[in-house]
């Protein structure tokens, strides 16, 4: 299984696997205070797309799209997620207030559509 939580939230036993998908790192935690198993920061989108973006909802579709093609040039990272997901529950971190648009939403329909091919 695939979940989405913010970074903020209280780590739970249900999480897995915890993976930090987000090019830079969350504002106001240290990281010596997150329960982390990785942080992939190369899965996550360009600087260009991530500005361009900003997490304005109205640009949300295009964001989407752009994201998609740009993580099947990251099918090596693609990969590492699908595999861990096939092993324990997998559970993707941002940092974004937003909770439906944003980064990792678009990373988990990737990865669980890619799960259902294999």
């Amino acid at each position: 299984m695939i979940r989405l939580k913010r970074i903020y939230e209280q780590p739970s036993d249900q999480d897995g696997f915890r993976v930090l998908v987000d090019r830079l790192w969350p504002r106001g935690l240290r990281k010596n205070e997150v329960r982390l198993d990785l942080w992939l920061k190369e899965i996550a989108p360009s600087d260009e797309l991530r500005k361009w973006f900003s997490h304005d909802p109205e640009k949300w579709e295009e964001f989407r799209k752009c994201y998609l093609e740009e993580l099947k040039l990251k099918e090596e990272y693609a990969q590492k997620l699908i595999e861990r997901a096939r092993e324990t529950d997998l559970t993707l971190l941002y940092a974004a207030k937003n909770e439906d648009f944003n980064n990792a939403t678009v990373l988990k329909e990737y990865l669980e559509s890619r799960l259902q091919r294999q």
